[in-house]
């Protein structure tokens, strides 16, 4: 039996230019990210050229509770059929914002990518936050790793045995 994940409420302020879009929306029973759409104007020509970056309005603001953020991510079919996606991903929304949620889209393909009203830009992901208390120390604990940073467990070419 599948147990149901709990629900949270979040507060969506539209804005004028967002009337008539839909709030964020889940796709399916099993979406861990809801999708945001392009606010633009209706009769609005946006291209975004290869290689370039463009903050894409959603016409939106939310309201989170104490204790989460929301975070902006990608949609994988852009990226596979377009590759257009999310430049700063993920993206953070801070429980005390409230402006507009902006989508900061790229295009890494090679043909310019139009974005329309109401097209499915990206993915809004709600996730608890846990703040830490940073403490200063003179040395940290020794591990095997040790300050072995990129590529220092291996190469993804290698086989492990």
């Amino acid at each position: 039996m599948r147990e149901e994940a709990a629900s949270l409420a979040v507060t969506i302020r539209q804005f004028p230019h967002g009337e008539g879009l839909p709030v964020p929306a889940y796709q399916s029973a099993g979406a861990a990210g809801a999708d945001l759409f392009a606010a633009i104007a209706p009769d609005a020509k946006i291209f975004i050229e290869p290689g370039a970056r463009l903050l894409v309005p959603t016409g939106i603001g939310m309201q989170l509770p104490e204790g989460f953020e929301a975070q902006i991510r990608p949609r994988s079919g852009l990226a596979l059929q377009y590759g257009v996606t999310v430049l700063n991903a993920p993206g953070t929304i801070d429980c005390d914002y409230r402006g507009e949620i902006g989508v900061l889209l790229v295009n890494f393909g090679s043909e310019p990518f139009e974005v329309v009203r109401g097209a499915r830009i990206a993915q809004l992901v709600i996730a608890p936050v846990k703040r830490a208390v940073f403490v200063a120390a003179a040395t940290l604990e020794e591990t095997q790793r040790a300050a072995g940073g990129y590529g220092s467990t291996g190469s993804f070419r290698e086989k492990k045995t």
